[in-house]
């Protein structure tokens, strides 16, 4: 894709956002948290300042359970600190992609703080075919549109909270993982991909059943160095 200025990749990756299954996914999953907040008594105001500023479904929730629950303020800072180690991956894998001759440090804060799994997963299959001097306003454009898809969703689900089954609400809190794991699984093309995907598979659920501490984390270790591990013997054996 070419695009003549930065202000039209933006827009391009609006566009790419809104054309997008994971707009409609972040829609659905965000109608869910607006109605956790609403549920818990937070002000409409506070829970979209939230959404911008944690920018992770999941760390919301925590944030919104733990806080309406009581929980002190330093262990629901620890809690949502540690749920949010899980994009940093992703961080480190797709800024130097961004990076360009040009590009400032500054400019990459903001697509540090925009990297969630549906703006990595859609970024990573779309920027190859984009100049690298574009990539960090494309990007942002992903984000971008993402987000006012996930806010119009708060304010919804905020004003729906009592008419949402609590079924329908936890069900909705679901789709985003669900759709990441269709997407991984669509944009996996290399063995070590698949292997990784495979083994994250079986690793997390039984870590999980073990009720290991940091399941999530560990399964993404340890299945991702088996499977590079596996790469490079099968490399070595050709």
């Amino acid at each position: 894709m070419q695009f003549e200025s930065s202000g039209a990749a933006f827009l391009g990756g609006v566009r790419a956002a809104w054309l997008s299954v994971f707009a409609y996914v972040l829609f659905g999953t965000y109608i869910g948290i607006g109605a956790l907040a609403h549920d818990f008594n937070f002000s409409l105001a506070w829970v979209a300042l939230s959404t911008i500023l944690v920018w992770a479904g999941p760390a919301q929730v925590i944030l919104i359970s733990a806080l309406g629950a009581g929980s002190p303020l330093i262990e629901v800072a620890i809690a949502v600190g540690l749920s949010g180690v899980r994009l940093l991956p992703m961080v480190l894998s797709l800024l130097p992609r961004l990076k360009g001759p040009q590009t400032r440090a500054r400019d990459l804060v903001l697509p540090a703080h925009f990297t969630a799994i549906s703006m990595w997963v859609e970024s990573m299959r779309l920027i190859p075919t984009i100049p690298v001097e574009r990539r960090v306003a494309f990007c942002n454009g992903i984000a971008s549109g993402y987000m006012m898809s996930a806010l119009l969703a708060t304010v919804l689900g905020y004003y729906l909270a009592a008419k949402l089954p609590n079924l329908l609400t936890a069900g909705l809190l679901f789709l985003t993982p669900m759709s990441f794991l269709v997407s991984i699984t669509r944009n996996s093309v290399l063995l070590v991909d698949r292997l990784a995907l495979a083994l994250g598979l079986v690793i997390g659920p039984a870590l999980t059943y073990a009720a290991v501490g940091l399941d999530i984390l560990w399964a993404g270790i340890a299945g991702g160095t088996l499977a590079y591990v596996g790469h490079r013997i099968r490399e070595v054996l050709r």
